[in-house]
């Protein structure tokens, strides 16, 4: 298990969440992790996160995981869409968003290619 990554005392900035989820989502075995930067392209957020978990159960475990982890670090107002269901779960966090999918809905929905795309 990695180090749990730092968060300063004040409200984390966004760099800082972005450390903290994936460090968290590394710790719980999620995978094919994918961060896309989001600043310059829309006012929604800073940062979104894009994860695997292998089942339902592996799904809503990693979202419990951060969501947890989030609040320990001071984050305030943390939404979150898509449970009990766990087949993509959407993380809120301010200015970082998180969706952890099983892998086909991930695949079915490919918000990778529609947010890391550059503008023409």
């Amino acid at each position: 298990m990695s180090a749990p990554a730092t968060v300063s005392k004040a409200l984390p900035e966004a760099q800082e969440i972005l450390a903290l989820v994936q460090a968290r989502l590394e710790d719980d075995k999620s995978e094919d992790i994918v961060s896309i930067d989001l600043r310059g392209k829309t006012s929604i957020a800073d940062f979104m996160v894009i994860a695997s978990g292998r089942s339902q159960r592996h799904v809503g475990a990693i979202a419990e995981h951060l969501i947890e982890a989030l609040k320990e670090a001071g984050v305030k107002h943390v939404r979150v869409e898509g449970q009990p269901a766990c087949d993509w779960v959407l993380i809120d966090a301010n200015d970082v968003i998180v969706h952890v999918f099983q892998p086909e809905v991930r695949t079915f929905y490919n918000i990778e290619k529609m947010w890391s795309g550059t503008r023409a």
